[in-house]
């Protein structure tokens, strides 16, 4: 008898991931600036984050939880912060954030660093890791968009790592779907404050 469970898992994914998404779109402006200076605000209190010489980030677009007050005020801190660059296999490759003129459009609507790329291992020498999401559960397993870049990019994390995935009010759940590939991470941050799994 064949082992549907993968298949079952996927398809939860795929309805979570709508129903997320469409929450999403219900977010304003005003509420979506209001999140992001909040979620800056609790992010930039956590005791790791407060010690780290350097932090993985993303740059958020659409109705993403803003990351723009947070990478404006890591880097007035002098913390050394480092974006993704998606590849064309999904894979991340790194290169500092030197501000928002140093942005350029890349795959999937994303916003990009155009400086020196530093190679798909330069996450593991970060201190703290913040990444996205649409949701994470109680055990830490993390909604992710789909594209398995961020698994691939948790796998060369060092172990003890904080990584955090930044989310809406209302994205923690209970559970969400987890296959074998799914790497878990160890908090998320909302504008509420920060859950530690």
């Amino acid at each position: 008898m064949a082992d549907h469970s993968g298949t079952r898992e996927r398809a939860s994914k795929l309805a979570l991931r709508d129903q997320l998404r469409a929450a999403r779109r219900g977010l304003g402006p005003a509420l979506l600036g209001e999140h992001a200076r909040a979620l800056a605000d609790v992010v930039l209190a956590v005791p790791e984050v407060r010690r780290a010489a350097t932090v993985a980030a993303y740059v958020s677009v659409g109705s993403e939880p803003g990351t723009g007050p947070l990478l404006d005020a890591l880097t007035a801190r002098g913390v050394h912060v480092l974006l993704p660059v998606v590849l064309p296999d999904l894979d991340l490759d790194w290169a500092a954030y030197a501000g928002d003129r140093d942005l350029a459009p890349g795959p999937r609507g994303l916003l990009q660093p155009v400086g020196e790329r530093r190679g798909t291992d330069a996450v593991a020498t970060a201190d703290v890791v913040l990444l996205p999401g649409l949701a994470v559960g109680a055990d830490g397993s993390r909604l992710g968009q789909g594209g398995g870049c961020y698994d691939r990019a948790l796998a060369r994390v060092p172990v003890g790592t904080l990584t955090c995935v930044l989310l809406h009010p209302g994205e923690l759940l209970d559970a969400v779907p987890r296959e074998p590939h799914d790497r878990p991470v160890l908090a998320a941050a909302t504008p509420e404050g920060l859950v530690r799994f």
